[in-house]
């Protein structure tokens, strides 16, 4: 079979797989322009994302939409707008980067987060609010009122319950499997909470469409400043809407070999391969209407185990 060259690849995955315009801005943001001082100027999106089959009227329908949820907020200096992240949006952002960018979880020390809210604790809205925003997390619902997780990051679970106005309001603590108790071996409830089908699924279509780029960019030594940002915005969109719905449990839990893991080899090869060019088309494009936009933050460098 003929390998496909990189501009072939990527028209080819627009025609079958077109990302939705306002989450692809999210990416846009979250990937490149966070690291950046996290601000933009419109003409600058516009131009970012045109190669991708984002029109003019469809940047400015998401970044209003996107101000309208509270993600961004929007400035006018004359005529011309520009947009950034909002700073209560920031830690968001910043949490869905450490999944995206930090390699699955090898480490575990066999203990849970349980959050507890017994009938009656809170009202019906905020149990919902409560609940949601911990699925999102990867947290399930073993019972009523009581959500799950093991290896949870207890930072991102204090900023959700903060957040939602919860704090103070749930129970919250860790467990271990109680040796000689004759219970059933906790990580069996993995089982019992979370239905991976779908994720594993996603996992092997994700990295049945990127495999064959990643051979393409091994072999080509003329990728475009501009096609190395197309690549690298679509590999993070497809990787981080896969990772939306992944709960992220510790490997030692998970079937082996788990999909995740060689998804997270192959997204990492092909930031790689890709990052310093597309940096060189963003400097250039962000430049072209504000000549003092910044470099990349040293978090920049660390993604995918470090980039230098």
């Amino acid at each position: 079979m003929k390998m496909l060259t990189s501009n072939e690849w990527i028209n080819r995955f627009l025609a079958t797989d077109p990302p939705r315009s306002k989450s692809l801005v999210m990416t846009i943001f979250g990937d490149a322009i966070a690291p950046h001082g996290a601000r933009l100027w419109l003409g600058s999106l516009i131009e970012l994302v045109a190669p991708m089959g984002v029109t003019d009227r469809l940047v400015r329908t998401s970044v209003f939409r996107l101000v309208q949820e509270g993600w961004l907020v929007a400035n006018r200096e004359g005529r011309r707008s520009s947009y950034a992240l909002l700073p209560e949006a920031r830690p968001r952002f910043e949490r869905a980067n450490r999944r995206i960018y930090a390699a699955p979880g090898l480490d575990w020390d066999g203990r849970w987060t349980l959050v507890m809210a017994p009938n009656g604790s809170i009202d019906a809205p905020l149990r919902t609010a409560v609940r949601k925003e911990l699925e999102w997390e990867g947290y399930a619902m073993l019972a009523p009122g009581l959500l799950a997780h093991p290896a949870a990051d207890p930072a991102p679970l204090a900023e959700i319950l903060e957040r939602v106005k919860a704090g103070g309001k749930v129970f919250v603590c860790s467990a271990a499997e109680l040796p000689d108790a004759g219970s059933r071996p906790l990580g069996e409830l993995v089982q019992e909470g979370w239905d991976l089908s779908g994720v594993v699924s996603d996992y092997c279509r994700f990295i049945d469409e990127f495999t064959p780029l990643l051979a393409t960019l091994r072999e080509e030594t003329d990728l475009t400043p501009q096609a190395a940002f197309v690549v690298r915005s679509l590999l993070i969109h497809a990787y981080r809407r896969v990772q939306l719905h992944d709960p992220m449990l510790p490997l030692a839990l998970l079937p082996n070999p788990w999909p995740g893991s060689e998804a997270y080899a192959l997204a990492q090869a092909i930031y790689r391969l890709t990052w310093e060019r597309a940096e060189a088309h963003l400097m250039e494009v962000l430049r072209r209407e504000d000549p003092e936009a910044p470099g990349a933050d040293a978090g920049f460098y660390d993604r995918f185990g470090g980039l230098r």
